[in-house]
């Protein structure tokens, strides 16, 4: 039986006491508003995915000067 407040019949994978307490500080940060704890969430995600959008076209940019040699193993 797992403990906790996941209604699964399955066992909690590794990690889930990490991701619980993170939850609960989003959550916390956000004055216990979960709209505004999703809401801040998302943002950061998009912001994210924003930043590895750039990081991928410097890197494919420097790639095509010649500036990274490609692994051959």
């Amino acid at each position: 039986m797992t403990s906790g407040p996941s209604t699964s019949s399955q066992p909690n994978p590794e990690g889930t006491d990490e991701l619980e307490l993170a939850i609960d500080q989003a959550i916390a940060a956000c004055g216990g508003d979960l709209r505004a704890a999703i809401r801040a969430l998302i943002l950061a995600n998009d912001f994210l995915e924003n930043e590895v959008s750039e990081l991928m076209k410097a890197v494919s940019h420097a790639y095509v000067r010649g500036r990274f040699q490609s692994y051959t193993g």
